[in-house]
This record gives structure tokens, sequence and C-alpha cells, in this order.
């Protein structure tokens, strides 16, 4: 079975910590309901790494900024049954999952 981070559209703007790759982050989930779009924010600790990154389908997380200290896994928003072609709200924790799929930066292509 493979692993999804579950994203509570209810409570959004919210934090949570979440353990990827051994090692503890805390994640913020925030929408844009004008434009109707998800994004992420990491911190490590106190320490902020990314904020703003865009949740786009089919693209992995955090792999544009490889040189700041990102989790170790791929987190890619996916629907398995290849029916949606973006992340929406009405999609997500729906049809489309924020998937955990591997820990190298080239294990999806």
């Amino acid at each position: 079975m493979i692993d999804y981070i579950s994203i509570e559209k209810n409570l959004i703007p919210y934090q949570f910590d979440i353990q990827l790759g051994g090692i503890t982050f805390t994640s913020e989930i925030n929408y844009n309901g004008e434009y109707d779009y998800f994004t992420i924010d990491l911190y490590k600790g106190e320490e902020v790494v990314l904020l703003g990154e865009k949740i786009v389908y089919g693209k992995p997380l955090f792999t544009t900024f490889l040189h700041l200290p990102i989790p170790p896994v791929l987190i890619v928003p996916l629907d398995l049954a290849d029916e949606e072609t973006r992340v929406t709200y009405e999609n997500l924790n729906v049809k489309v999952f924020l998937y955990i799929i591997g820990d190298e930066p080239d294990a999806i292509q």
C-alpha cells in the first residue's frame, strides 16, 4: 500500500508535524480560493525551509530546491485512477492525494 499525507481541508490554514525519512518536519497547508490552488510551507524545527510551494498535480513537491534541507522522500500529488489532471479544492483528499513515493529524487519518471 502506498502511503499518503491526509489533508484536512476544513482546518486550512493549519500546521501538522510529519516524519519523513526519519526526520520530523512541520508543514502548513494554505488555500487560494480565488484561483483554486493549494500551497505548502515547510519547516524543520523552528527553521523555515520553504514557503509557498504550489501543490501541482504530478509534480513532486520540493524537488526544485534540492539544496535546501528538504524531506528525503518524494511527495507527489496524484490520482491513482488517472481521472484528474490538476489539484483542486474539490478533488484534494478525495481523488487526488499527496503520495509518499520513495526516497530518491529520480524514483519517479
